[in-house]
């Protein structure tokens, strides 16, 4: 759907962009070797790897698809090879009427030969496995090293912290306060400490993600999982803050 502008009026040298492009309607930019103008401008529109898409005409395309730069023409020329145009449609969309049978579509497109056909479920599998699956691989171990990292800096603000009250701490031993009290307080300031983190962290998230050259996408399903992961660390972290407690002599709290 066209955000700005206006859809591809021209048979050449037109083109719809995706706004985070850049590019504005009435801008000229060069493909090939001519300059193609900005007609309109769309949102959301991506590869499969989340940069920013354009569209042009199918003639446009096919055109930019077998055309070589100036330097690998003459090296072509050089060597006396006569230049090939060879351009092909590699794929074609099919937006099926409502209550269509897709499956029934897709078998009867296989019979033809050297065509294939792929429901949307089955695209959205094919680039979930090839593509999408190899960045979210990478992105898991990013994030399990920043929460390894994370669980040390709380465990150690945690301990910290308790060593500066154990003083405080033996007090409350002293006249009777019960263990789980104890641990409450401290399980409470890893909390916390997490809580502010995440709360900071998805403030910054939500008010920057739209200015990334590639699109993010932050579903809520994912936001509270990691919400309970970090409970999860804040939680572990605070074992050793509880440790060091739960050793203390109540005796101390009588000394200088």
């Amino acid at each position: 759907q066209i955000a700005e502008g206006r859809g591809i009026g021209a048979s050449h040298f037109e083109i719809v962009a995706d706004r985070k492009t850049g590019l504005s309607p009435g801008e000229t930019i060069r493909l090939g070797r001519n300059r193609f103008t900005v007609v309109g401008l769309v949102e959301g529109a991506m590869n499969s790897g989340g940069d920013p898409a354009v569209y042009v005409t199918l003639a446009d395309a096919m055109t930019l698809q077998t055309e070589l730069d100036p330097a690998a023409q003459r090296v072509q020329a050089a060597r006396g090879a006569v230049s090939v145009k060879s351009a092909s449609v590699a794929a074609v969309i099919a937006r099926m009427a409502p209550g269509a049978d897709v499956d029934l579509l897709t078998a009867t497109v296989r019979q033809w030969k050297h065509l294939a056909a792929m429901t949307q479920a089955e695209q959205e599998e094919l680039l979930l496995a090839s593509v999408v699956d190899k960045a979210r691989r990478q992105i898991g171990l990013f994030l399990g090293i920043l929460l390894s990292v994370s669980a040390v800096v709380i465990a150690l603000i945690i301990y910290t912290m308790t060593m500066e009250k154990l003083k405080q701490i033996a007090t409350l031993k002293l006249i009777g306060a019960p263990d789980r009290t104890i641990i409450a307080l401290i399980v409470q300031q890893a909390l916390i400490l997490g809580a502010s983190g995440w709360g900071i962290g998805l403030m910054l998230i939500l008010a920057v993600k739209d200015y990334f050259p590639r699109r993010v996408v932050l579903e809520p399903f994912n936001v509270m999982v990691l919400a309970g992961i970090i409970a999860a660390v804040c939680l572990l972290s605070s074992a050793l803050g509880v440790r060091a407690a739960m050793k203390v002599d109540p005796a101390t709290a009588l000394g200088s």
